[in-house]
Formats: C-alpha cells, structure tokens, sequence
C-alpha cells in the first residue's frame, strides 16, 4: 500500500472520529427499512447507491488502477489526496499493488441489504447475523467496527456504539488489515 493511502486512511479515521463524538445527526436515520416505521426491508433508501461485494456497478474489486484510468472512471485530482471515481464522488477507492482492494463508502451509499450510515446497530445486526465484533483499541479516536464476512469479501461497518458511521466494502483481510492497523483511503 502506498504512503498516501495510509497517511489518508488514517486521517479519515480520525476525521470519522471526531465527527462521530458529537451529538447524532438530527432527522430521520436511512434504515433500509419503511419510512412508516414498519419492518425493515432489503432495499436502499431514497436516492442511494449500492456499493455489493463486488464493488459498484461500473468498478470491481480487482480491477486495476490503470484499466478504471483507461475506461475513464478513475481520476486524480489536485486538491485530494487519492484518486476519485467518476460518478462516485463519495467513493474513496483504495489500491494495493494497483489493484483495487477496498471502497470506502459515504453517503449516498448503501449496501444491498440497506445498511447505510445512520443505520442504527440493531438492524446491522439484523440484516447480517454472523457479523464479527471488533473493538478499537482503548485510548484511541477510533470507531468500533463490525465485520460481515462472506467468503474473501466483507463489509466493515464502523460505529459510534449506536449507529454506523462509514461503511467500507472489499477484500475481507484487506478490510480486517485497514481496522487493526487504523488507516483511511489515503
């Protein structure tokens, strides 16, 4: 992994951090679910993209950094400190040997399952049952994180104890790697 992805990985878990300290955010939470309160469902909410464990419709896990360059997909940007996707502005691509390991997702973003951030724990829970608890290290700005394994894939929900805060979506051990060691998409 380049230095610039580390160095960003952990400074968005520190942004992530400090933005999670706070009050929750006011309105109502996108749960995936009936917006009258009823039983959550399996579809995105609203205007939401889905980003699966495949990647997202037009970028795979696996793919390489100059194949998305080459398609036009992918692009650098000046005043950032990674690559962009094209039409996934809040998409943060991570690569390891140029290939794409890991998405780092904000809102709009969502699962299939509907989990998104805002999502309150319970329905995390309830919508992937063999989730993997992990804890931060104490005296830390990290977020716990919960860790929906399937196969060589996985779905790292990061929280505040309450409610996700970031959802990343990739390689199941690059995604386990990026919790233990606390680094962001940089």
């Amino acid at each position: 992994m380049k230095i610039r992805q580390f160095a960003f990985i952990a400074t968005l878990l520190t942004l992530a951090s400090i933005a999670g300290s706070g009050l929750p955010p006011a309105g109502p939470t996108p749960t995936g679910g009936a917006t009258d309160g009823g039983p959550a469902g399996a579809e995105p909410v609203g205007n939401t993209k889905v980003v699966d464990l495949n990647g997202l419709s037009d970028v795979e896990f696996g793919d390489t950094e100059q194949e998305l360059a080459r398609r036009g997909i992918l692009r650098a940007e000046v005043d950032t400190c990674g690559p962009l996707l094209t039409g996934h502005e809040t998409v943060s691509p991570i690569f390891v040997d140029e290939r794409l390991v890991l998405l780092w997702a904000g809102e709009p973003m969502s699962t299939p399952e509907g989990v998104t951030v805002g999502t309150p724990l319970p329905d995390v829970r309830a919508r992937y049952p063999a989730v993997s608890r992990l804890d931060a290290p104490q005296g830390t700005y990290r977020f716990d994180g919960l860790l929906a394994r399937r196969g060589d894939r996985a779905y790292l929900f990061l929280h505040d104890g309450r409610v996700v805060r970031k959802v990343i979506a990739g390689y199941a051990d690059w995604a386990r790697r990026l919790f233990d060691e606390g680094h962001g998409p940089c």
